[in-house]
């Protein structure tokens, strides 16, 4: 697995358990602490999208696709 594909992998991972932890905040009904991880795993999705293009454009890229 290519370094990029590695990273976009640790975001994904971070933004699911960010996602986790949120929805138990929630249900504990510690709703600023369950807002600051949904924001945090907003964050993090918002990476690991960002890491998936970049390894999408070096997959194409490295196959000759324009």
């Amino acid at each position: 697995m290519t370094r990029t594909k590695e990273r976009a992998a640790e975001f994904h991972e971070n933004a699911a358990h960010a996602h986790r932890a949120a929805a138990a905040h929630h249900g504990k009904e510690d709703h600023l602490t369950g807002h600051e991880h949904s924001k945090q795993a907003l964050e993090h999705a918002n990476k690991a999208f960002q890491w998936s293009q970049e390894a999408h454009r070096k997959s194409e890229k490295s196959i000759g696709k324009p």
